[in-house]
């Protein structure tokens, strides 16, 4: 029964000397100015085509009006949950567009809030996760604390996600959002309702108004739960506070089907996003192939696949 996720000491090596990697993992000034460049052209290509295939799969089931093809659009909208997240993560360290007010705008009304994200709000807390994980401040920590758990403990808690249970929990938390006090709370609450209005709007323009809570509301309470939960214990389950970002981040072997179905746009490569959150993510690839060069991420370091991972993570 497996008691720790940490790495043994001996892998936690120090970077080659010559390698523009410093001993804490982060690229030296040269490399980081050639990373932390911006695509802006390429990344509004990706927030166009991530809605393309959103409204594609909509469309397509809408066409078919078939059972199979409802169930199937049901499970893609949750993925396609997890495309829209990723940007507006990706908005939220402002590393999707070098114009901050185009950066903000695109990362709120057609990222953050159609998949009800209160994306102020969640960079402010965000921040401190950056900056200390497993600290006092850390918000995620309910996500991914005390593993490795009991199989029985970990299928429990993907049943409550996949049952929308926790979904609902979160989305009587925004509800409440709309009384807040909390001039920041209650505006992005609004901000959200705003957006779903306008989202039921649309399906109901094209005379389909109940798939709104069918195939836009549903799926985020139920498969986006359970993408969300799978990706985030994998990214810092069993894990401790530490400033060596190995002993807080797994890093994971990526495969085409992982990065097609819950870590798209690199988010996979989390190790490397932790050690220099600066790095927009198409420069990812590049930072962890560098981490791997300079010796500073080990082969043995690197978790074999996400089954394996989470197999770990349920055998406490």
């Amino acid at each position: 029964m497996a008691t720790t996720m940490l790495p043994a000491a001996e892998l936690l090596t120090v970077p080659d000397p010559a390698a523009p990697i410093s001993p804490r993992g982060r690229p030296t000034r040269e490399l980081r100015e050639q990373l932390r460049r911006i695509p802006s052209t390429r990344n509004a290509l990706s927030v166009a085509s991530a809605w393309v295939q959103t409204i594609g799969v909509l469309a397509l089931a809408i066409w078919l009006d078939h059972p199979l093809g409802w169930v199937v659009a049901f499970l893609l909208v949750g993925r396609s949950n997890v495309l829209l997240a990723i940007l507006s993560h990706e908005a939220a360290h402002r590393l999707l567009f070098t114009d901050r007010r185009v950066n903000d705008a695109v990362g709120r009304w057609l990222l953050g809030y159609p998949v009800f994200l209160p994306i102020d709000l969640y960079r402010r807390g965000h921040m401190n996760h950056h900056r200390d994980e497993f600290g006092p401040n850390e918000p995620d920590l309910p996500l991914y604390c005390g593993y490795p758990i009991p199989r029985d403990s970990m299928r429990r808690k993907l049943t409550r996600d996949a049952l929308g249970v926790t979904g609902v929990r979160i989305m009587r938390g925004l509800l409440r959002g709309l009384r807040s006090s909390d001039a920041a709370v209650c505006g992005e609450a609004w901000r959200i309702v705003v957006t779903q209005t306008v989202i039921f709007g649309v399906f109901a323009a094209v005379g389909w108004w109940y798939l709104y809570p069918l195939l836009w509301v549903l799926p985020h309470l139920t498969v986006w739960r359970v993408l969300n939960r799978l990706r985030s214990i994998a990214e810092h389950g069993g894990m401790t506070r530490s400033d060596d970002r190995r002993l807080t981040t797994h890093a994971v072997r990526q495969s085409w089907l992982a990065r097609l179905a819950f870590v798209p746009y690199n988010t996979g490569l989390h190790l490397a996003h932790h050690v220099d959150s600066g790095v927009p993510w198409r420069s990812l690839p590049a930072l962890h192939a560098e981490l791997a060069r300079s010796g500073y991420l080990q082969p043995d370091l690197e978790q074999p696949g996400y089954l394996a991972l989470w197999r770990k993570l349920a055998s406490g």
